[in-house]
């Protein structure tokens, strides 16, 4: 359901001037302010990447007062959450917002209540939407709940850690890190549920999967793909069989058209005990397509 009272979100944004430094290198180095649990982390440079996050897999975000508030950040780090847990989602952005305005109009508004956590902080509540917001001049803080539990949205320090080989992935050949990339928790599900739609009756026994985005020429991206198993030896022998399955979806429509896109459009490359997989050039409807089949599962 899409948020219904975005007036206040409009005035906590829309007041930034100018734009503090965009906290990469920093944030790998001491973990993403983001809570353990969730299915899929994404980190976005939104300067760079606003199309592209417009296609993300959260209903708030492509609300149009809220893309007024996505032009005041700068950068941004997502996770979505599993089902189950009760959660949706939860935002960690960096940007310039003004704090103190924010503060008198959740005060005057009967939409939010004060609520404060465990550990004594005072953050914002709102049960008609599930929101939870906590915020300073330089940074804000967003948790979204499918229930009346209030999540305080601020994660304690460190925060999740990158898994291993993330934070070397996202940089290219010339050590520029992507202004687009994710991963993912245990994909093996929905990577076989997806080759047994496609009919390639196989079982991918993947234990990560890290997707990046860069631009590329006319409007245009390319997604960088690895996924990580348990050895080399499992690695290699993936390697081998994606490249035979390369060959039953070609030509084919509907998800087989998007999986050779995206998993076959070039052969699987072995890398210790990754595979990694470069795309064709993506357009916007592709990159739609992908983040319907990797993030909402």
């Amino acid at each position: 359901m899409l948020i219904a009272h975005y007036s206040l979100l409009i005035l906590i944004f829309l007041s930034c001037q100018t734009a503090p430094k965009i906290p990469d290198a920093a944030l790998m180095e001491t973990g993403i302010p983001l809570d353990s649990g969730a299915r899929v982390y994404i980190l976005a440079d939104v300067t760079k990447m606003r199309p592209i996050i417009d296609l993300l897999p959260i209903e708030e975000l492509n609300d149009s007062q809220t893309r007024q508030m996505l032009e005041r950040t700068d950068f941004l780090a997502a996770a979505l959450f599993p089902e189950e847990s009760g959660r949706r989602f939860q935002l960690a952005a960096w940007g310039s917002y003004p704090s103190f305005q924010a503060g008198m109009a959740f005060t005057f508004s009967k939409q939010w209540q004060k609520r404060r956590s465990e550990t004594g902080q005072n953050f914002w509540y709102s049960g008609v939407n599930g929101l939870s917001i906590s915020m300073d001049s330089k940074q804000a803080f967003v948790a979204a709940s499918k229930n009346d539990t209030p999540y305080y949205p601020v994660t304690a320090a460190p925060g999740v850690e990158p898994p291993e080989g993330f934070n070397e992935f996202r940089k290219n050949a010339e050590g520029i890190s992507s202004p687009l990339s994710c991963w993912m928790e245990d994909p093996a599900p929905l990577i076989n549920q997806m080759l047994g739609i496609a009919g390639i009756p196989i079982q991918i026994p993947a234990r990560k999967l890290f997707i990046n985005l860069f631009p590329a020429a006319e409007g245009r991206y390319e997604a960088a793909i690895r996924i990580q198993f348990e050895s080399a030896v499992q690695a290699r022998g993936i390697a081998a069989i994606l490249t035979l399955a390369g060959s039953f979806v070609s030509g084919e429509s509907g998800l087989s058209s998007i999986l050779a896109l995206i998993l076959f459009s070039n052969p699987p490359v072995q890398n210790g005990n990754y595979i990694d997989v470069k795309t064709a050039a993506l357009s916007e409807d592709n990159i739609s397509g992908l983040f319907r089949m990797f993030l909402l599962y």
